[in-house]
């Protein structure tokens, strides 16, 4: 049996998700090819989404058109803004989400979207037909376990920690891509053979325990928030019940009980060779990382309304069961503990990033895309953010250019635009030793990529390519007049000194000596708008004129009349890096032959082969000075 489609999905994850969605929303005929059809979109660690900078790349998600923020706030059962107490670069948003109703409301998202197909089976074979492009090779399907062919033209990897899955708890090996399910064989091999380079990751998740035997009475709450934040600029605000979380921590008795059982560990006895993820350590790890801590914090979260099980962030670990329970136990909030299933370690093969160009196809298959956790990276929202980005690219290459039909056929995000152009700037650029987790740090220009103005960079991109809907645009525009509205009347009202100055010294800031501009008191950091709403009525009135999600256009307002200074320098500093990345040096230069150059330099652009000069400036082991020298040798 032959099926034929514009696209293929191979991977029903966060990534397939994000990547069917996006092609089928552009008008590509799209088939999801995927395991089992009700675990869509599963959570396999964590059932949270969000934090820090992660938070960030579902908030672009969402202002492209894509669906990870509406099925979040559709399903959230706890929602936090992280960083406050920082400045709004950083701010993060992060939720709780009921594990079970967040694969139901994916799988309503996908079985009501157009152009979209499911089939439940499992990619084995890659086929590839030799072509006249410049890789020599191009895509033409997969053939499943079941003898099935699925064609066409561009396909997308996602198929997350499948690949060979192999997962570890204490000296026991049990093949798998995640608990209770088969791994996918064969299917890196069929890639490999076409020359594209694999290697080996590793990754864990946490005990499961049953919340009836928890004493919550030593414990700590931690309550969520109830204001207006949310993850989508268009979807309804968060209506499950809203549950808390607690956090408790461990205790000498419970390292010491761990180390007795490290010998056992497949982390330290050979048995895992791959690399897991530095910035969420099994608690193995920890131990032998921090020696002289005698606490780590745990964090103990609901996994759904309905359900007793819940998730001991914290605790990721590979040690034998009984090893876990033991130590577990020493915990007095966890003393009569009972789980549903332990920790466990996994190791599952990924595809050297450096071998895909910035719109995630490969540089060596023609219409053979890859995102997620097979790119080397860890999380479900750089999965979701690397699968938009890639069923965008494939649906253009497959000839569905959107609303605009003059869009290019390659989409792309700078580094100065979105975390998602942060995040694959850096897989194709640097490669991954270790699974790559986002960070705001990360990011260089972090002021000009915040929670609050995703849609203001993303949304008019997403509209222009057919991915963002023409509700979602029309809301845009009447959001852009209303922030630009708050900014005109800040920037023209004028305050009296008399009508204000007791209210400044009440708030501990400098009353003022004469009258000023709205715009100048926002900026002093002890005012925000809505203190100045309730003591200017003008404002206030201002503000209740807008119809809809008010708090989140003020909000936005108040930040760029803030922090305006600051945009501006960074928006400066960006636009003297475009100017390299307006230098395109792909095929012009005999990297192996330019002495000029150092021996790493010249290893690593003949590796990478960059598209332009600001991208070569991003490669380790490529230095300032190379850089000047092959602007000498361009004659610039």
């Amino acid at each position: 049996m032959i099926l034929k489609y514009d696209v293929l999905v191979i991977g029903g994850g966060h990534a397939g998700c994000e990547a069917a969605c996006a092609c089928a929303n552009m008008g590509a005929s799209t088939c999801l090819v995927t395991m089992d059809m009700n675990k869509i979109a599963q959570m396999s660690c964590n059932p949270a989404v969000g934090g820090i900078a992660k938070g960030q790349i579902v908030r672009e998600i969402d202002a492209l058109g894509g669906q990870m923020g509406i099925v979040t706030d559709a399903t959230a059962i706890q929602f936090r803004m992280l960083n406050r107490s920082k400045g709004p670069a950083v701010w993060s948003p992060r939720a709780q989400c009921d594990r079970g109703k967040f694969i139901l409301k994916w799988r309503e998202v996908l079985d009501n979207t157009p152009n979209l197909d499911i089939w439940q089976d499992q990619a084995e074979e890659l086929l590839v037909e030799d072509n006249a492009s410049e890789t020599g090779k191009r895509v033409i399907g997969v053939r499943t376990i079941w003898g099935a062919e699925l064609h066409a033209g561009c396909i997308v990897v996602t198929a997350g920690t499948f690949l060979n899955g192999l997962m570890h708890i204490g000296k026991k090996m049990v093949a798998g891509g995640r608990i209770a399910e088969p791994p996918v064989k064969h299917f890196t091999e069929s890639i490999c053979s076409h020359g594209i380079k694999s290697s080996r990751m590793k990754t864990g998740t946490p005990v499961r325990i049953d919340k009836r035997s928890v004493h919550f009475e030593d414990m700590e709450r931690q309550d969520g928030e109830a204001d207006f934040h949310q993850f989508s600029f268009t979807g309804n605000h968060r209506t499950l019940q809203q549950l808390p979380c607690w956090t408790c921590y461990t205790n000498r008795d419970v390292h010491n009980t761990l180390r007795s059982g490290l010998a056992e560990s497949p982390l330290y006895n050979g048995q895992i060779q791959s690399i897991g993820p530095r910035y969420c350590p099994s608690i193995e790890t920890k131990l032998v990382t921090f020696p002289d801590k005698d606490q780590h914090p745990l964090f103990l979260e609901p996994e759904g309304t309905d359900t007793n099980e819940m998730y001991l962030n914290g605790f990721s670990s590979s040690l034998p069961m009984e090893v876990q329970l033991e130590a577990l136990k020493k915990i007095p909030a966890l003393r009569d503990i009972k789980v549903y299933r332990p920790g466990y370690a996994i190791e599952y093969d990924f595809f050297d990033p450096t071998q895909l160009r910035h719109t995630l196809e490969s540089k060596l298959i023609d219409g053979l895309f890859f995102a997620g956790q097979v790119n080397g990276t860890t999380g479900y929202e750089e999965a979701g953010g690397q699968g938009t980005l890639a069923g965008i690219n494939a649906a253009l290459k497959a000839g569905s250019a959107g609303s605009d039909t003059s869009a290019e056929k390659n989409f792309i995000l700078k580094r100065d635009e979105a975390y998602i152009g942060v995040l694959i700037d850096d897989l194709v650029t640097k490669g991954v030793d270790e699974p790559y987790r986002m960070f705001t740090s990360r990011a260089e220009y972090r002021i000009l990529l915040r929670q609050d103005d995703a849609d203001a960079r993303l949304t008019e991109k997403g509209y222009a390519i057919g991915l963002a809907k023409n509700d979602r645009y029309q809301w845009w525009l009447k959001k852009k007049y209303a922030i630009k509205d708050i900014e005109l009347f800040c920037k023209n009202h004028h305050v009296r000194k008399d009508e204000i100055n007791t209210a400044l010294e009440q708030l501990g800031t400098t009353p003022l000596r004469e009258g000023c501009k709205l715009e100048d008191l926002l900026g002093r950091p002890q005012l925000n708008i809505e203190t100045l709403s309730n003591l200017i009525p003008e404002l206030k009135e201002k503000i209740e004129s807008i119809d809809e999600r008010k708090e989140e256009i003020a909000e936005a307002a108040e930040i760029k009349i803030k922090y305006k200074g600051y945009i501006e320098r960074e928006k400066m500093v960006a636009e003297k890096m475009h100017r390299l990345e307006n230098i395109r040096i792909k095929g012009k230069f005999n990297y192996p032959s330019m002495y000029q150059l150092s021996t790493e330099a010249r290893q690593k652009l003949q590796a990478i082969d960059p598209e332009t000069l600001a991208q070569a400036s991003r490669i380790p082991g490529v230095s300032p000075s190379d850089i000047n020298v092959m602007l000498v040798i361009m004659g610039r």
